[in-house]
């Protein structure tokens, strides 16, 4: 039932999986501003800025997301978002609305999605995604003295 762990294995190069979500913008919260990072984050708010993001993206049914760009690896839409995608994936579920173009190397829909848009459909997608330094404030100061 329970399995050893191979103490041989290096553990500190495998990276973390990046469809899974870390960060919650909740029903009824409204944000303005930029998501930046590695993660996955959920919205089920509303959200009006920039979005680059080396994970997941979903906006929830209540979700209402006004971006000029969404960049992320995997982009999942249940609410509302005006703006063009930037994704390896995309997924528009049944109770989902874009209106803007998509990228992508994968896309899906169920019954009821809507797009008004282009979809281009790329072998690989790019992301120009910056990643932040990872380092807390703390050792960034003590860096600079």
């Amino acid at each position: 039932m329970f399995k050893k762990r191979n103490k041989g294995l290096p553990t500190a190069n495998i990276p973390e999986p990046t469809a899974r979500v870390n960060s919650v913008l909740g029903d009824g919260i409204a944000w303005k501003g930029a998501i930046t990072g590695r993660g996955g984050v959920r919205i089920e708010g509303a959200f009006d800025g920039d979005i680059s993001l080396r994970g997941m993206l979903v906006i929830g049914q209540t979700g209402r997301i006004t971006c000029e760009q969404v960049q992320a690896d995997i982009v999942i839409v249940a609410g509302a978002l005006r703006g063009n995608i930037t994704a390896e994936k995309v997924e528009i579920r049944s109770t989902g609305r874009v209106w803007g173009d998509v990228v992508t190397a994968a896309f899906a829909t169920e019954d009821g999605a809507f797009l008004r848009g282009k979809i281009q459909m790329e072998d690989t997608v790019a992301l120009d995604i910056p990643v932040a330094d990872q380092n807390s404030p703390e050792e960034s100061e003590e860096k600079d003295d």
